[in-house]
């Protein structure tokens, strides 16, 4: 019986860990216990540090609950430049485009630094990095205050500079991403910046590896446009974009070389 209790409770913080939250009811009906039976294990989760309990459930508690960029840079590498490389291959000559902060984008930033003839507007300090040398590249930075984490511009300076501007495409990173809720991010900041971006572009992608599809870590969300595409790896399980199926996302999982696999 401690045995079964023990194998539990580790399920209960794993569901939490990949689902944000867990409620008494959906644990209960999982496991095939009483309620009250998943309460006990609530009690004693919160009591070993391993996870927080809400109302009607709990959630989890990370270590670390949101990577700096140090450690993304050192995730998915080879997803994230197959991702960058398709990106890249859809922007035409003299357009105009946003780039959102973050490794992915920075990707792409990676392949556009020999184009001509582009203009890239980005909040991210990694997108300037990779075009401060590109000379025919049109860079343009969204200022704001500096969120030290994420090396991203954020705030109402952010936001105001940002209503101004159009764009062909908006290519969009995340920390996952759900298809009911859409974005989720550590910082509602973020959160509101990314949904005005959505209403800035006549195309809008949102770039993300497979391991940030279907999680919901944090609790700040940015509701996705009518249309847009998800732009993934190969990695990832056809279950998992069913639900973005269903609501007429448009996908694209690539391949290390950037071709559209599926």
């Amino acid at each position: 019986m401690r045995r079964d209790n023990h194998a539990r409770r580790q399920a209960i913080v794993e569901l939490a860990s990949t689902s944000g939250l867990a409620s008494v009811d959906e644990l209960s009906q999982r496991f095939g216990v009483t309620a009250s039976t998943i309460r006990r294990d609530l009690a004693q989760l919160e009591q070993s540090g391993q996870l927080a309990r809400t109302y009607g459930g709990a959630r989890a508690i990370l270590a670390h609950p949101e990577a700096d960029l140090r450690q993304r840079l050192g995730e998915a590498h080879e997803a994230k430049r197959a991702i960058g490389h398709w990106a890249a291959a859809q922007v035409r000559p003299g357009e105009t485009i946003l780039l959102d902060a973050g490794t992915t984008t920075a990707a792409v930033a990676h392949e556009l630094r020999d184009r001509e003839g582009l203009t890239v507007v980005t909040p991210g300090m990694t997108v300037l990095n990779e075009l401060a040398s590109a000379d025919g590249v049109e860079v343009e930075c969204l200022g704001g205050t500096l969120r030290q984490l994420s090396q991203a511009f954020l705030g109402p300076a952010t936001e105001a500079a940002l209503e101004r501007r159009t764009f062909d495409r908006v290519f969009l990173g995340a920390d996952s991403v759900t298809a009911d809720r859409g974005i989720c991010e550590a910082d509602v900041r973020q959160t509101r910046l990314k949904e005005l971006m959505t209403r800035q572009g006549k195309q809008v992608y949102l770039l993300v590896h497979a391991a940030k599809i279907g999680r919901a870590p944090f609790h700040a969300w940015a509701p996705m446009p009518r249309h847009w595409t998800l732009v993934t790896d190969q990695s990832v399980e056809e279950a998992a974009l069913e639900p973005f199926r269903a609501r007429g996302v448009g996908i694209a999982v690539v391949g290390l070389q950037g071709e559209r696999v599926r």
